[in-house]
C-alpha cells in the first residue's frame, strides 16, 4: 500500500515525465515543421485528369516542385462531387504533407448534402486562393438578345416561358441560373443535360433560350458562330474576352465563378500553411502562369489564408440561400 507522501511524490513524478514528453513532442514538430519538406508532397485533386482544375493544379505542382525542393505528385481522386477527395484530404495526418485543390464545391457542397462525412469549415486549414473562373453567358444566334438587359426584359415578357440550359443538376450552371433568376426577378425553367457537350448543341439548336456556361466549352462555339455570348459572370472583364461586360453591369453585385484554391488538413502547423502561402502567392504572380491560366478565363488570386477562408465563408453562405430559395436537390 503506497501511503499519501508517496502517492503524492509518484504524481508529481508522472506529471513532470508527462510534461516532458509533450516538450520533446513539441519540439519534434517544429523541427519537423521547420525543415519541411524532407519527401514528396501529395497534392489531391478531387476530379479526374483533363479537367480544367487538374490542368491549374499540375501547373501549380511542377511549379512548387521547383520552390520547395520536394516532388508535389499530384493524386487524382475524382468522384462524389469532390466528396472523396476532399474527405481523404481531411482525414489525413496534418503534417503537410497532403494536400487539396478544393473548388467551389467546398461551398455548394453543405447546402446539397446534409450529411457529408467532414465539416470544411472546421476539418481543412485554407493556404492560399489559386484561381476564379467565370462563367459566360451564351443564347442561340436566332434569339433577339444582345445584352443582359434584353435578357432580362425578355424573360419579364415571358416569364415562365424560357428554358436556361445547364451541364448538370445543382452544378454551377444550374445555380448560376437560380441566382440570376433571384436577382433579376425572373421565372425560367431549368433543362439540366449530362454535361456541356449535349447543353451546349440544344442550346445552338435554340431547343433552349440560354446557358450559363464555362469559357474553355462556350468559346470555340462563340468564335465560330454558332451561339452568341453576352457577358460574363466575374464582377470585372476578363482577359480572355475583354469586349464582354460582367452581368454585374446590370445586376450589381452577381458573381459566379469556378474557384479552386490550395489547403491542409485542420491542425497543420503555422510555419507550414505560411510557407506554402509565400511560395504559392509568389508562383501566381509570375506571368509565365497568369498568362497560361488566363489563356482558358482563369484570373490567377492569392492573398493569406484568413483571406481566403473569408472567401469560403462567404460562397458557402451564399451558395446556401440559393439553393434552400430555389429548393436545389443533389442527384
Amino acid at each position: 500500500m503506497f501511503c499519501t507522501e508517496q502517492l503524492s511524490r509518484l504524481a508529481r513524478i508522472v506529471t513532470a515525465a508527462a510534461v516532458t514528453l509533450l516538450s520533446i513532442a513539441g519540439a519534434v514538430a517544429q523541427a519537423a515543421s521547420t525543415d519541411y519538406p524532407v519527401r514528396p508532397v501529395r497534392f489531391v485533386v478531387p476530379f479526374p485528369p483533363g479537367g480544367a482544375v487538374d490542368i491549374v493544379a499540375r501547373l501549380l505542382a511542377q511549379q512548387l516542385t521547383e520552390a520547395l525542393g520536394q516532388q508535389v505528385v499530384i493524386d487524382n481522386r475524382g468522384g462524389a462531387s469532390t466528396i472523396i477527395g476532399t474527405e481523404l484530404v481531411a482525414r489525413a495526418t496534418p503534417d503537410g504533407y497532403t494536400l487539396l485543390m478544393g473548388t467551389t464545391a467546398l461551398a455548394t457542397n453543405p447546402g446539397l448534402y446534409p450529411k457529408l462525412p467532414y465539416d470544411a469549415a472546421r476539418d481543412l486549414a485554407p493556404i492560399v486562393h489559386v484561381g476564379s473562373t467565370p462563367l459566360v453567358l451564351v443564347v442561340p444566334p436566332t434569339l433577339a438578345v444582345h445584352t443582359v438587359k434584353d435578357l432580362i426584359a425578355l424573360a419579364q415578357a415571358k416569364r415562365g416561358q424560357l428554358n436556361f440550359a445547364s451541364s448538370g443538376n445543382a452544378g454551377p450552371a444550374h445555380l448560376a441560373g437560380e441566382l440570376f433568376k433571384t436577382m433579376a426577378g425572373v421565372d425560367m425553367v431549368h433543362v439540366p443535360f449530362r454535361g456541356a457537350g449535349l447543353a451546349l448543341p440544344a442550346l445552338a439548336g435554340s431547343q433552349v433560350q440560354l446557358m450559363f456556361a464555362t469559357m474553355p466549352s462556350a468559346m470555340p462555339l462563340v468564335k465560330s458562330g454558332q451561339i452568341r455570348a453576352i457577358a460574363v459572370t466575374s464582377l470585372t472583364r476578363v482577359r480572355a474576352a475583354p469586349e464582354l461586360p460582367p452581368v454585374a453591369e446590370t445586376l450589381p453585385k452577381f458573381e459566379v465563378a469556378g474557384w479552386y484554391g490550395l489547403l491542409a488538413p485542420a491542425k497543420t502547423p503555422a510555419t507550414i500553411i505560411q510557407r506554402l502561402n509565400k511560395h504559392t502567392a509568389s508562383i501566381l504572380q509570375r506571368p509565365d502562369f497568369r498568362d497560361r491560366v488566363a489563356a482558358d478565363g482563369t484570373e490567377a488570386k492569392g492573398g493569406t489564408p484568413a483571406e481566403f477562408a473569408a472567401y469560403i465563408a462567404s460562397e458557402t453562405q451564399k451558395w446556401a440561400n440559393v439553393i434552400r430559395r430555389a429548393g436545389v436537390k443533389a442527384e
